[in-house]
């Protein structure tokens, strides 16, 4: 039997971030502090008064349909899908708009995933498996499997896990 890999969606092989950062520099010509974003939260990175802003555009349809692939995600999980069972997992009730985006986009992007390796919910505690790759602690401190924090400006300070810092790490762990 394969071993199972749970992986994450944004900031690890989807660039929510990235592309708000593009669109509020395009948009509004302000900076962002990343700085700022160690709190554990990239929407801290922007300024003060744009925060409610940030946040509402990740409820804007559309949002999720067209964001940036993460560099390597592509050919690498390619790889990783044909000698484990793999697992796209995303906590998007959140944000209800993303549901049938983030279907769509990983269609889109990752055609070799089945229907059947996608898994949108609001609570990632039910799920289980050997390994899970995921920015946030919040899911990875109850899974039960081995834990990778996939690096993103939010999570530099924790130490807790062992990080992957982008997919050509990824291959040489799971490869």
């Amino acid at each position: 039997m394969k071993e199972r890999i749970i992986i994450d969606m944004d900031e690890v092989i989807a660039d929510p971030m990235g592309a708000m950062v593009d669109w509020y520099e395009r948009e509004y010509g302000g900076t962002v502090d990343y700085v700022k974003m160690q709190v554990g939260s990239w929407s801290k990175g922007f300024p003060e008064e744009h925060q409610s802003m940030i946040r509402e555009r990740l409820h804007e349809p559309g949002f999720f349909r067209d964001l940036p692939v993460m560099k390597d995600s592509i050919e690498v999980l390619e790889r990783i899908n044909s000698s484990y069972e793999v697992f796209i997992v995303s906590a998007a009730t959140e944000f209800p708009n993303s549901l049938k985006e983030k279907h769509d986009w990983l269609r889109d992007h990752f055609p070799f995933f089945s229907w059947r390796q996608l898994v949108l919910c609001g609570d990632k505690r039910p799920i289980t498996g050997d390994h899970m790759i995921d920015d946030h602690v919040r899911h990875l401190i109850h899974f039960p499997g081995k834990k990778y924090l996939f690096s993103s400006p939010h999570n530099v300070l924790v130490t807790d896990y062992v990080r992957i810092h982008d997919w050509k790490e990824a291959a040489r762990i799971f490869l």
